[in-house]
């Protein structure tokens, strides 16, 4: 029975729990702050850039390697196992925003609307200033035919990033220039 345990023992690292999500939040707000004054689309992507390398960091290596796993399996088309990897990522790392931001990517590249919807929802309870989660939410509804909803979620993400692609895609209310 003893020699029964010892695999059992050494398998423990797998049963292991996610690390606490690193707090950021110093970094994001002033990258957000300056990303709102950004003179120019170039100055406005370096920051843009620089809070994707934040939320793409995962909590631990086991987070970070199904992460990179299943952006590279989007990359390649291969939409369904790049799911399945996100599915253990966020199993396995509730409170990590970009693990159900990359699985909305990888449904709504599907084009299976509901449950990307669904996991930006998640992505932004945790992280309600995830500029790639609104415009995401933004295109997902767009996707959906829910115009009006679509027009809010992207505003919001250009209220954050003024130089968003994004942009492009709102209506202007009556009486009011964008």
């Amino acid at each position: 029975m003893r020699y029964f345990l010892i695999p059992l023992l050494l398998a423990g690292p797998a049963w292991a729990e996610c690390p606490p999500v690193a707090d950021t939040s110093t970094e994001r707000a002033a990258l957000l702050s300056q990303l709102k004054v950004a003179p120019d689309p170039g100055a406005a992507q370096v920051l843009n850039a620089q809070l994707w390398e934040i939320w793409l960091m995962a909590p631990d290596d086991k987070a970070q390697d199904l992460l990179d796993g299943a952006v590279e399996r989007m990359r390649l088309g291969d939409l369904d196992r790049a799911i399945t990897q996100l599915d253990e990522l966020v199993s396995y790392c509730p409170d990590y925003a970009e693990g159900y931001n990359q699985r909305a990517f990888a449904y709504y590249l599907k084009q299976d609307f509901a449950p990307a919807l669904a996991d930006l929802d998640r992505a932004l309870a945790i992280l309600p200033e995830h500029i790639g989660a609104l415009s995401g939410k933004g295109l997902t509804l767009i996707g959906m035919g829910r115009a009006a909803a679509a027009q809010k979620a992207l505003r919001e993400a250009v209220d954050l990033h003024p130089w968003l692609s994004e942009r492009a895609l709102l209506v202007e209310p009556p009486g009011e220039e964008l």
